[in-house]
């Protein structure tokens, strides 16, 4: 499987990633990477930007030395209502919204009901697409409920690169046992780098391991084929 777009990809807005939009297309394009999203964090964590930064994506050029750049956010759950740290008047000038938990943002790890409620009513919010990392063992979810809901739903769940490599110890099972749950419910799957610096753009080898190892199919990966990923999040170019 080859993918199209790296969705997760932050850049220095983020307050604690490393490089600009333009050193980030210069290595998308060393190593390949056709699309990738600006996903920079939501006001809630610490340095993030304001919904100012938001508002302003549209500045970005479409297109830089022919990668092309879509314009999203990694919002952040602030409660099991639904809520999202990046108000709607900005979520509607984006892309895609990815939303997940952060343990520096607002959201607390609570008990496994609590972040099953809060999780699957943020796919309710018509502007998020993609769940973020919903491995992280900070936040234990039904695992069968969540991806039930994100099949009904049609909200696609991440297979997050870096969960595997260097962050957040101890996701890699509760991966595995989302990808399997993925594969019998027939629900769509994103994998991303969530790279923090521009060297790690397209970084997909250990998410893509565990694609193979339970046999998700080429269809249910959205960044895998540019028609899927447009037509998935609905852009119209």
């Amino acid at each position: 499987m080859e993918l199209v777009a790296d969705l997760h990809v932050h850049t220095v807005a983020s307050g604690h990633a490393f490089s600009t939009i333009q050193e980030i297309v210069t290595q998308a394009r060393l190593k390949g990477v056709k699309i990738f999203g600006v996903t920079d964090h939501g006001p809630s964590v610490a340095g993030a930007p304001s919904f100012h930064h938001f508002r302003t994506l549209r500045f970005i050029p479409r297109y830089i030395d022919d990668v092309m750049i879509l314009r999203g956010a990694e919002a952040n759950i602030i409660d099991d209502k639904g809520g999202v740290d990046v108000p709607e008047h900005c979520l509607t000038r984006l892309d895609y919204t990815m939303a997940g938990f952060h343990d520096v943002a607002q959201y607390r790890a609570r008990d496994i009901k609590t972040n099953t409620r809060a999780m699957i009513n943020v796919m309710d919010n018509p502007y998020v697409k993609i769940i973020t990392h919903p491995g992280n063992p900070k936040f234990p979810i039904d695992y069968d409920e969540v991806v039930a809901a994100a099949k009904e739903k049609n909200v696609a769940l991440e297979l997050n690169n870096s969960s595997f490599v260097n962050t957040r110890p101890g996701s890699s099972i509760n991966c595995e046992t989302i990808a399997r749950l993925a594969v019998k419910y027939g629900a769509f799957i994103s994998i991303g780098s969530d790279a923090h610096i521009s060297f790690d753009i397209g970084n997909f080898d250990e998410a893509l391991k565990m694609a193979r190892k339970v046999e998700i199919s080429e269809e249910k990966v959205i960044n895998s084929n540019r028609e899927i990923l447009f037509d998935f999040l609905n852009i119209r170019l």
